[in-house]
């Protein structure tokens, strides 16, 4: 019985930005958990040796598309590839995301603009692409990758925390336009975790200081996000939906 509700065998995910870091962590444990997994990013040599990793000894299938998220074509065309892939997509994880601080009066709209685009736009335009066919089986996860930054934030963090704030709106809503056709809507808020788009942002200094901020006086490791993600992506998490899993090593709980 509790091997079977974290199964996914027979399941179709696709996971945006699963080339590396959290995405490719992601993508696989449903692979593991025996899920046919698309991933996609915008360098085909990078998903190509992604896709050899995770697939190395899994159950599941793994196959790659190369997308830009901030083109709406691109966006269009990787789901219909997607499909196409495993002939369905019952997991879909909006992962794909960027963070250029800049502080609220030197911000340019070309940063603003590509930052909504990819961060949240694309999660959107995706979802509405693959959602249809998840009513007609009655059956979905779509999961949205927000971040600590959704609930609390720093200088120059404007667009980056704008829009994972608004992926919790946007998979409440979902959740209340879905639920009744068997389809589950919820974001995971990861905090402090060891991939390159942090640790390219902060100095060694500042990486400290975010490890002492936490509960467990560490940062988080990429595959410590598979638990959340089969989570809400499986039978497990049926009775989940319109809410944010915080998975930030207890960066919230403390007040100093």
């Amino acid at each position: 019985m509790g091997d079977s509700l974290f199964d996914l065998t027979g399941r179709a995910a696709l996971v945006t930005g699963g080339s590396q870091g959290l995405g490719k962590a992601m993508a696989r444990g449903l692979a593991q958990a025996g899920a046919d997994v698309v991933i996609s990013s915008r360098r085909e040599e990078a998903l190509k040796a992604a896709a050899r990793e995770i697939g190395a000894g899994a159950a599941g299938k793994v196959q790659y598309v190369v997308a830009d998220m901030t083109n709406r074509d691109d966006v269009s065309r990787l789901a219909e590839k997607a499909v196409a892939a495993f002939g369905r997509i019952d997991v879909l994880v909006n992962n794909a995301g960027d963070n250029k601080p800049e502080p609220i009066d030197q911000i340019t709209d070309e940063v603003w603009d590509k930052i909504i685009e990819l961060n949240l736009s694309s999660c959107m335009a995706l979802t509405r692409a693959l959602v249809p066919a998840m009513k007609e089986r009655k059956w979905g996860r779509i999961i949205h990758i927000s971040s600590i930054m959704g609930f609390a934030s720093a200088g120059g963090r404007n667009s980056y925390s704008a829009t994972k704030n608004a992926l919790k709106g946007l998979a409440q809503a979902s959740a209340n336009d879905l639920g009744e056709f068997g389809i589950t809507v919820n974001c995971i808020a990861p905090g402090p975790f060891l991939t390159d788009l942090p640790l390219g942002l902060l100095s060694k200094e500042k990486q400290d200081e975010f490890a002492r901020r936490t509960a467990l006086n560490r940062w988080g490791r990429p595959e410590e996000l598979v638990g959340p993600v089969l989570l809400l992506a499986t039978e497990a998490g049926s009775y989940i939906t319109g809410a944010t899993l915080l998975v930030d090593g207890g960066v919230l709980s403390k007040i100093f």
